[in-house]
């Protein structure tokens, strides 16, 4: 049986590494190796943020006390921008912005190669960037460390692309289960976001790295929710209606938050500032937005504001029920929402799932402070709208509803919501999707005229036909044509098949090259090509798919198909090869570049 590489010559084979172990036992003991790799990077890059944090605004922060006041926390972002736009414009340029999106191009179109250095960079360059307030998160940076430490063992093993590929989905799951301890939710991370595969060979490793991982953080970090909050419920079911609401306010949030980074980034690239330093003055405008917020705030550490850095303790506050007044969430929202476009478009180094919890808080808190009052008594706390509101923004953002709904599930460890934020995460991607077709993440590459959807679109083949590929300009042996006639006919097209028709045109078989130099070898020159024709044929029809020929031509080890009528078999039509079917995969492919490019330049350019 033919065995077709999936990938490009040789992806079939594991070269030296097969010869260790075997395969599946192979791929499973790297995932292991993966997984504590990515965890042991997930606990130093928290421990990285935590150095910095006090050198920004531990050290950095008193020294400057008594020269600037407040306002020294004006100037701290700025400062860390300097080195972090030298680490990432001179040593990686993978390393700027959050990250994800280049995970994803190197899945989906180098084979899952990423460059062994991005892993220290980004870590590097993250880690000062939030621990000197830069607006961003920890799961960018950390989907891209734990993604480049499993490519670079991937690589280190010589793994085909295929197999690369999983160790980098390996690698993302790994950092978010132990950044966040959440398994699943790291699990379906990498296998929604990075990987978009479901199957069993890369759900095991996935799984396995992502249960290694945590197994590494819960050691060093301990076993406990990121949010230790009130268990919340529904007040009845009658209110499940308003977090269908909610999810509608929470995907105009998101398409919002869209919006603002990529226009931001198009402003600073107007900018006539080298690269390098964009983030200094981009940190400087940060340190102003989080300067208003501890003036909308009132007296509260200011390295714990939630404009800077993840946010996670005003997260807390409003979680809590600490404060949830409208004019605070609702200016906080707002506030989150320019810093972290700041610091992204002006170079900063950092993620995007924070800030997305953060916004989806604030909006969940606003939302639920104004039911509490429109209906008293019928509506929950505003705590539990914030908790929705977090799973919801990211939904509509990141284009990822099964990982917002296990991951603020697994972040807050309150399953009695779940059947809120499950409606509200559906009905914000519904919304999000209808009114903006990209995510946060793709976006990011489809202005780069990368379409990540379309370098994983198998489903093409099965929306194309064979008519659609077809070759209709047939060269044909005679059935009482020689051997010897046939081979000249060989030798002067250097085509590998040919079908046989009969004197009155309808088909009657196939002879290959392999069929015509058995009948030599026995002889057979002067003897008619029917002899030694293939009889008992494979055919496709017309109007079947690409991908039902495909299998045709795999599961039976031929090149061509003869096309014929469905009602009489003995009809030609034409036939189809394997290079028919790409030729037509790659037109269609093209086609559909050309309208996303348009669709991109109408929605987002214009």
């Amino acid at each position: 049986m033919h065995r077709a590489p999936a990938d490009a010559a040789g992806e079939e084979c594991l070269e030296p590494a097969e010869r260790l172990l075997p395969r599946p036992a192979l791929v499973l003991s790297l995932a292991v190796l993966v997984g504590i790799a990515a965890g042991l990077g997930a606990v130093a890059f928290r421990y990285l943020i935590g150095g910095f944090t006090h050198v920004f605004f531990g050290i950095l922060g008193e020294s400057l006390k008594g020269l600037m006041g407040d306002f020294r926390w004006t100037v701290i972002p700025a400062i860390g921008g300097l080195p972090v736009g030298l680490l990432v414009y001179f040593l990686a340029r993978e390393a700027k912005g959050h990250g994800v999106p280049e995970v994803m191009e190197a899945v989906a179109m180098r084979g899952g190669r990423i460059r062994p250095r991005v892993s220290v960079v980004k870590a590097l360059a993250s880690s000062i960037c939030i621990g000197s307030g830069g607006s961003v998160g920890r799961e960018g940076p950390i989907v891209q460390i734990g993604s480049a430490l499993g490519s670079t063992l991937a690589q280190a093993f010589r793994l085909p692309p295929r197999f690369t590929r999983t160790m980098v989905a390996c690698g993302a799951a790994g950092g978010v289960a132990a950044t966040f301890n959440a398994p699943l939710a790291g699990a379906f991370f990498a296998l929604e976001l990075i990987l978009r595969d479901w199957g069993a060979a890369s759900f095991a490793p996935v799984v396995v790295s992502s249960f290694c991982a945590t197994t590494i953080g819960r050691a060093c970090l301990g076993d406990h929710p990121a949010f230790l909050i009130p268990k919340y419920s529904v007040a009845s079911v009658t209110e499940l209606p308003m977090f269908g609401v909610l999810g509608v306010l929470c995907a105009l949030v998101g398409i919002a938050f869209i919006a603002f980074l990529y226009s931001m980034e198009d402003f600073w690239d107007m900018i006539p500032v080298p690269d390098w330093l964009k983030p200094v003055p981009g940190g400087l405008i940060v340190g102003l937005l989080g300067f208003l917020a501890l003036a909308l705030i009132g007296d509260y550490d200011a390295c714990n504001l939630g404009v800077f850095g993840v946010g996670y303790d005003t997260m807390h506050l409003v979680l809590t029920g600490q404060f949830a007044f409208l004019s605070i969430v609702a200016g906080l929202l707002v506030l989150k929402l320019l810093a972290t476009t700041m610091t992204l478009g002006s170079g900063g180094s950092g993620g995007v799932f924070a800030p997305s919890l953060f916004m989806g808080c604030m909006v969940g808190a606003g939302f639920g402070a104004l039911a509490e009052a429109g209906v008293p008594g019928a509506a929950t706390s505003p705590s539990a709208y914030a908790l929705v509101g977090m799973g919801a923004v990211f939904a509509a953002a990141g284009r990822a509803p099964v990982t917002a709904v296990l991951i603020v599930y697994e972040m807050t460890q309150d399953y009695r919501m779940i059947l809120p934020l499950m409606l509200a995460c559906a009905v914000a991607v519904a919304v999000a999707q209808a009114i903006y077709r990209f995510s946060i993440y793709n976006l990011k590459l489809v202005r780069r005229r990368i379409h990540i959807d379309l370098a994983l679109e198998p489903a093409l083949l099965s929306e194309l036909t064979v008519a659609d590929a077809m070759s209709t300009e047939i060269l044909s042996a005679r059935a009482d044509q020689t051997v010897q006639e046939i081979l000249h006919l060989f030798e002067e097209t250097k085509h590998h098949g040919f079908p046989v028709v009969g004197t009155d045109g309808k088909l009657r078989g196939i002879v290959t090259i392999g069929d015509l130099r058995r009948g030599l070898s026995q002889g057979l020159a002067e003897a008619p090509v029917s002899r030694i024709a293939s009889h008992d044929l494979i055919v496709a029809f017309p109007d079947e798919t690409l991908n039902q020929a495909l299998m045709k031509l795999g599961m039976m080890d031929v090149g061509r198909l003869p096309v014929v009528e469905r009602d009489d078999h003995t009809r030609l039509l034409g036939l189809v090869t394997r290079k028919n079917i790409l030729s037509a995969y790659n037109r269609a492919l093209m086609a559909r570049h050309r309208d996303l490019d348009q669709t991109v330049a109408v929605e987002h350019f214009d």
